[in-house]
């Protein structure tokens, strides 16, 4: 069974209370495909079909409304997670369900992106709502990247390495901002890997750390870091050629962004603990 547990929780009470109903859509499911009869499950699927279209266009409705509300700078990445998740709800086919071991294949397709899509569409997105400064706010702040006391969580190696991650996306958005496709193109990838590459051996450190001392919220950093590198690794080459300074500007306001959230309200609960 999945569980909605704190860590998956924005804040906002009637988005975590919507959420709360994804996880029992989920679980209604995931007890159909645990069940080994050969129980005709053609009904169940329509209706929990029915179900989640229902909670498509309500629970996404009132979600981009508040943050249009609060000029949250994630809204348009918001409206397209939204819409992802409406046209694969819409992809199920109905017309190869008569057999229970094609329904059972439907079902296990459902769990899996269902799980998959609401622990990351959360854990990478939704906990920010809120969090961000509007936009207007956020480009107007002198130095946005720049590493203070106020991300420091008293461990060393982690503070060191936030630090050089800090580094390297103030080294990009500067590339950003003076833009020119003829020198800065291939400067700005090649600091897109890095970072992929540097958050990949962060994320690493941070847990190895985490496990050896025990970290009751190990699982959590864990679906967290995934999002994450999940949102790195979908980078649009083709947008990046398209329309370089705007996508790139967003995206780096969105990696910024979930690195400070990430950082204030995730990694400075880890305890500080000598493990030499």
């Amino acid at each position: 069974m999945f569980e909605f547990t704190d860590d998956c929780k924005t804040g906002i009470e009637q988005i975590d209370e919507e959420h709360r109903y994804l996880f029992e859509l989920l679980n209604r499911v995931h007890t159909l495909v645990s069940t080994d009869d050969q129980y005709d499950y053609y009904e169940d699927i329509k209706e929990i079909i029915a179900e989640l279209d229902h909670y498509a266009e309500q629970h996404f409705a009132h979600e981009e409304a508040y943050m249009e509300q609060i000029r949250d700078p994630e809204l348009i990445l918001q409206r397209s997670q939204h819409d992802f998740f409406r046209e694969k709800v819409l992809s199920l086919d109905f017309s190869v369900i008569d057999k229970p071991e094609e329904q059972r294949q439907i079902l296990n397709e459902m769990v899996n992106f269902l799980a998959r899509w609401l622990y990351h569409h959360i854990l990478g997105s939704d906990i920010l709502i809120g969090k961000l400064p509007p936009l207007e706010e956020w480009m107007l702040r002198e130095n946005p990247c720049e590493f203070t006391e106020d991300y420091l969580t008293g461990i060393e190696l982690i503070d060191r390495e936030h630090e050089e991650l800090f580094r390297i996306v103030g080294k990009a958005d500067q590339l950003v901002k003076s833009y020119d496709t003829s020198t800065h193109y291939d400067e700005i990838i090649e600091l897109l890997n890095e970072l992929k590459d540097y958050t990949a051996n962060h994320f690493r450190d941070e847990e190895e750390y985490m496990e050896h001392i025990h970290y009751e919220g190990l699982a959590a950093q864990k679906r967290a870091h995934e999002a994450f590198i999940e949102k790195l690794e979908t980078i649009d080459r083709n947008e990046i050629e398209n329309n370089p300074q705007e996508y790139l500007q967003k995206l780096l306001e969105f990696l910024l962004g979930w690195l400070i959230n990430h950082i204030l309200n995730t990694d400075k609960k880890i305890p500080a603990q000598d493990i030499n």
